[in-house]
């Protein structure tokens, strides 16, 4: 009777093949969800209590500015105080750029803008060949703190 009855020999290996599965199911999940995070605008924002940027070059910086109605200002050509459109915000600083590529761009908007028309403009500016592009701040001390 004991000739019947085999002994069990007990498997010491590791059966990979489920973990191998899940690797691959998260791989794909990342795959498909990783170009998703790196979306958006590049910029270098202004750190809080940043000092005033020198300009070593004798170049007057190029500033576009947002007023609170979204309305957009260059102060590049005739009527600095008049608003401008976007065809000729980008016609201005392609002109600027071909002139003097080292000029400083800057976007001056108002606190009641919103993000939107900030981005906006800075997008303007890039269609007429602005790589880099800072942002006017006032002082930390400026504005009263919320209580």
């Amino acid at each position: 009777m004991q000739s019947q009855m085999k002994k069990r020999k007990l498997m010491g290996d590791i059966n990979v093949v489920p973990y191998i599965d899940v690797m691959l199911v998260l791989l794909v999940i990342f795959m498909v969800t990783a170009p998703l995070l790196t979306q958006g605008i590049e910029v270098e924002l202004p750190k809080a209590g940043a000092e005033p940027i020198e300009d070593s070059s004798d170049n007057i910086p190029l500033v576009l500015s947002v007023d609170a109605a979204g309305n957009l200002y260059l102060n590049v050509g005739d009527n600095e105080d008049q608003p401008i459109s976007g065809k000729e915000i980008v016609a201005r600083t392609a002109l600027v750029l071909d002139v003097s590529p080292d000029t400083q761009i800057f976007i001056k908007a108002d606190r009641a803008v919103p993000y939107g028309n900030v981005v906006g403009a800075m997008v303007l500016l890039q269609q007429g060949g602005a790589e880099n592009v800072g942002f006017v701040t006032d002082p930390l001390n400026t504005y009263p703190v919320p209580e």
